[in-house]
């Protein structure tokens, strides 16, 4: 699972690769700002303390088959 990191003012974090070293890459609005080799550069672009991971959660499984709604027996 991948992970990512969102701020405000739409900044994002998130691990990528480049020249076959690990980097931080910031994103703002969608737009590369930087590759970081380290958190405090991040921290240099970014407000750390507002940044939250975000979390997929696995999709939910649906019924195998639907269950039909019936009349209530206590209505006459």
């Amino acid at each position: 699972m991948d992970r990512r990191w969102v701020g405000l003012d739409g900044y994002e974090v998130l691990p990528a690769i480049r020249a076959g070293r690990q980097v931080l890459r910031v994103r703002r609005h969608g737009c590369l700002i930087a590759d970081c080799t380290s958190v405090a550069q991040v921290a240099r672009l970014v407000d750390l303390a507002e940044l939250c991971e975000v979390i997929e959660l696995p999709a939910r499984r649906h019924a195998e088959a639907p269950v039909e709604a019936g009349t209530s027996s206590h209505q006459g």
